[in-house]
């Protein structure tokens, strides 16, 4: 048998496709370490991303794969060393970030100035700096809180719904463009009933609301959020207690939208004020309503989508960005419900 033809490329594979080498070295050892992660854990998570094998020596690093892998993995490493080197942490979900990146030639956006990029793809705030899109839907989500003043955001968890609202809500507190920041969220049990919660009010919605609190202290400084809880600039407001207000110089986010019935919907949009902006966010296919019941959501993004003012952004299994097992989880039951779905229309 004779062994596989060489070209410039690199060897032939049984697919046909050549390999290629690249080598990395960066000028810092620490740095390097820092890229690579406890482990190596980073590299590997490239690796598997990419379908490349990586070597780390030191502060060199040695690519080998197809070309276009081997391209991108490149650039993913430069970005992470890009971002370490200027002070940032780096966390997994930085990795995932950078890799969707390369993924799109090291750029979300090809068609864009460096100007107008840097107009719409990030969030800044005091405490995390700055935030940037790491998918196309990411982007267009970012866009629209800019652009509109009602913007509905649907899709699977883990995709940064919650997470980027609530980035965007705390840029604009701390702008100034708007006075307070109010967060709402229907208090439904995930298919269990809590029955009596002691305490007052605020201990009564917290259980409902820690998500949203986890993204605040994201970036907010604990004393601050506390110090806004007290003044009122940061206000917990359970949607069923919404009626009658009228929310001015505010921005408002209702989260997990999804389990707001019909009647609820209408009455939270209806709050909108003067120099206010409202964000809501939801996954139409984790709806813990009462069956029989409409999901408000639902049916106020097929009512509203195209009125001016008003975007819809919809996310997809493939924009998570939690966790590889989520992405791969949330996959699995999509394909399920298209089954099921296909085998009723086949019936």
């Amino acid at each position: 048998m004779q062994p596989p033809a060489l070209l410039p490329g690199g060897p032939i594979r049984d697919g046909g496709d050549p390999l290629s080498d690249v080598s990395l070295t960066f000028d810092d050892n620490r740095l390097t370490s820092l890229v690579l992660g406890q482990f190596d854990q980073n590299l590997a998570k490239i690796e598997r991303r990419l379908g490349v094998r990586a070597t780390a020596n030191g502060n060199h690093v040695v690519i080998k794969g197809p070309p276009d892998a081997c391209e991108q993995a490149r650039r993913v490493l430069e970005a992470l060393y890009a971002r370490v080197k200027g002070g940032a942490s780096l966390t997994l979900g930085d990795v995932d970030g950078a890799i969707e990146e390369g993924v799109l030639q090291g750029s979300l956006f090809p068609k864009q100035s460096e100007p107008e990029r840097s107009a719409f793809d990030e969030i800044r705030t005091r405490k995390r700096g700055s935030v940037k899109a790491r998918t196309a839907a990411q982007d267009i989500y970012m866009r629209a809180l800019k652009n509109h003043e009602l913007v509905f955001a649907e899709g699977p968890a883990g995709t940064g719904k919650t997470w980027l609202a609530v980035g965007h809500a705390v840029a604009l507190l701390e702008r100034g463009l708007v006075e307070r920041l109010i967060l709402s969220r229907p208090a439904v049990e995930a298919g269990e009933r809590l029955g009596f919660l002691p305490g007052d009010m605020k201990d009564k919605v917290d259980p409902y609301l820690r998500p949203v609190y986890d993204a605040l202290y994201d970036f907010m400084d604990a004393r601050m959020v506390e110090r806004g809880m007290l003044t009122g600039m940061i206000e917990i407001a359970p949607l069923a207690f919404m009626r009658g207000r009228t929310l001015t110089n505010a921005v408002v986010l209702l989260d997990e939208a999804q389990n707001a019935t019909a009647m609820q919907m209408k009455m939270f949009l209806t709050r909108l004020g003067e120099g206010s902006r409202m964000i809501i966010t939801g996954d139409p296919t984790q709806t813990d309503l009462p069956p029989g019941q409409k999901s408000g959501l639902s049916e106020a993004v097929r009512l509203l989508s195209g009125l001016e003012g008003i975007a819809h952004v919809t996310f997809r299994e493939g924009d998570v960005v939690r966790h590889d097992l989520v992405r791969r989880i949330v996959a699995a039951y999509e394909a399920a419900t298209r089954a099921q779905v296909e085998a009723g229309q086949g019936r």
